[in-house]
């Protein structure tokens, strides 16, 4: 069992610098799921195209480039001094659940569970785990942190609802919305990487020459697609390639 006797915030990389979304969270970071399903929450942060946040962070980076310090805050930030008496006296309180809500939790918890056995939470991508027992106590975590927030002794239903609420954009998060074409895409890059690992593996050998997985990869992708595949890992340092 993981024994944590204090809150864990933990970021990860994906695998070779790039997340691949036809892949589980757990295979883009190398992590297993048993360790995943130990976080209450796990949000996926894509670096998607959007013209209006890359003009704010182009403008942010040159800004701190020239002037040597971030442009001034557009609201009021709390002062660490303050933020740490805050949590500070967050801390001594211990919100307990009221038997009262306590039916509510239970029914919420068994419309998760029957929601995904019937598959309305699926279809969209992928989950990085099961609704099981495990998450019933991130439930009442989390509920229990929400009341600790506002000093409160007590947890109340907006708290369990602002709980599943923060639990079910989790999940979101990791689910990849993608049309019917888009599922049938595969990225040729990785789809060569994956046939020149399989080739390494099958011949147990590091070494692959490049005529031996030429032809394969010439039966569904170009000389362009393996070049820039090869280049892309060597850059990568996955492998190396020798002219």
């Amino acid at each position: 069992t993981l024994n944590a006797r204090t809150a864990i915030l933990a970021a990860a990389n994906p695998l070779y610098g790039r997340y691949n979304t036809n892949r589980s969270p757990s295979e883009n970071i190398n992590l297993p799921s048993a360790l995943l399903s130990r976080f209450d929450l796990l949000f996926l942060l894509l670096d998607t195209h959007d013209p209006a946040t890359d003009r704010a962070l182009a403008e942010h980076v040159t800004f701190v480039h020239r002037f040597a310090h971030p442009p001034e805050l557009t609201f009021e930030a709390f002062s660490p001094e303050f933020m740490r008496s805050y949590i500070s006296l967050a801390k001594k309180v211990d919100p307990y659940v009221p038997p009262a809500l306590r039916a509510f939790i239970v029914d919420s918890y068994i419309n998760m569970r029957q929601k995904e056995s019937s598959g309305e939470d699926d279809g969209s991508g992928f989950s990085h785990g099961y609704t099981t027992a495990r998450t019933l106590l991130a439930i009442l975590r989390l509920s229990q942190a929400m009341a600790r927030i506002r000093f409160s002794p007590e947890v109340m239903q907006a708290d369990v609802e602002e709980a599943m609420r923060l639990m079910h954009q989790c999940q979101a998060s990791l689910r990849v919305t993608r049309n019917t074409e888009t599922q049938r895409r595969i990225d040729p890059v990785t789809e060569i990487y994956h046939i020149i690992r399989n080739h390494s593996v099958s011949t147990n050998s590091l070494e692959v020459k490049y005529q031996d997985i030429l032809p394969v990869v010439l039966a569904k992708h170009s000389h362009e697609h393996l070049d820039n595949c090869l280049e892309e890992y060597e850059r990568l340092n996955v492998w190396v390639v020798n002219a």
